[in-house]
């Protein structure tokens, strides 16, 4: 008996992204499937974070289609578009989290304002949502200016988990971790995955993550996905940034490192 092929919570097509006579995305077709990590990568200026920008909504594309969970977010009202978007949580590059708020506050405050929860109870969750990030108890009464890089990472993953969301959206989650911190960080995610059953679209620059994390990986250039597939298959396309990009130092330590890994 064959499979049938999930249907994608996430369907891209035909994306065109230009701000004046810049086009940053023309013809870009892509795909996320329920359960899986997909690793966006490419060049600077090949416009991964406009991607991200653009499902998540906070960018109205030039042209062509964005589905999410079936339902075209631009063309909904907004108060199904709110609804809807409460089902996927997000974490941007630098955290983006409110320095006058303890982290505990920060987790709380989409449970207050979406899931209309009053501010004890919100913070009692946010407390085990810190937790579900790994970081101490403690720390839910610390403010963003005393943590550590990697503990804001947490505590902004925490916050993208307050609503449970189906869907993760992170921009380059380990950048600025140290090489510890970072590995840390790539096995907290894919625990979060299998326990929650969450899929996650993740924007990164990092060659560890890619082959720790990602079930597949798709590669942006020159205005659309170049290639979408799993990472060995990926690797092995003709291209000239693919292959500097996973064939060069770097990508050989990282490749080397995932395999002594699984090996162990």
């Amino acid at each position: 008996m064959v499979s049938e092929t999930p249907q994608p919570l996430i369907r891209v097509r035909d994306l065109e992204n230009r701000f004046g006579r810049h086009v940053v995305h023309q013809g870009l077709d892509l795909d996320l499937y329920p359960g899986e990590i997909l690793g966006v990568v490419g060049g600077s200026g090949t416009g991964k974070s406009v991607l991200l920008r653009s499902i998540v909504g906070l960018l109205r594309p030039s042209a062509g289609s964005i589905e999410v969970f079936g339902q075209d977010l631009q063309r909904l009202p907004a108060a199904e578009r709110s609804h809807l978007e409460q089902r996927f949580g997000v974490l941007f590059q630098r955290g983006a989290l409110f320095t006058s708020l303890t982290l505990a506050e920060n987790v709380a405050l989409p449970l207050i304002e979406h899931a209309g929860l009053p501010r004890p109870e919100a913070e009692a969750l946010a407390r085990l949502k810190l937790a579900l990030a790994g970081l101490p108890g403690q720390a839910a009464t610390q403010y963003p200016a005393e943590l550590s890089g990697g503990m804001i990472k947490r505590a902004a993953l925490a916050r993208a988990l307050a609503l449970d969301p189906e869907v993760l959206f992170l921009d380059e989650p380990t950048a600025g971790l140290d090489p510890i911190g970072a590995a840390a960080f790539d096995q907290l995610l894919l625990t979060l995955r299998d326990a929650l059953g969450l899929s996650v679209f993740l924007v990164t620059h990092d060659l560890d993550t890619l082959y720790t994390a990602c079930d597949r990986v798709a590669v942006l250039a020159r205005g659309h996905v170049l290639v979408a597939d799993r990472l060995e298959s990926v690797a092995a396309t003709d291209d000239d940034w693919i292959r500097d990009y996973f064939h060069g130092p770097r990508g050989r330590a990282a490749e080397g490192a995932a395999r002594t890994a699984k090996e162990s």
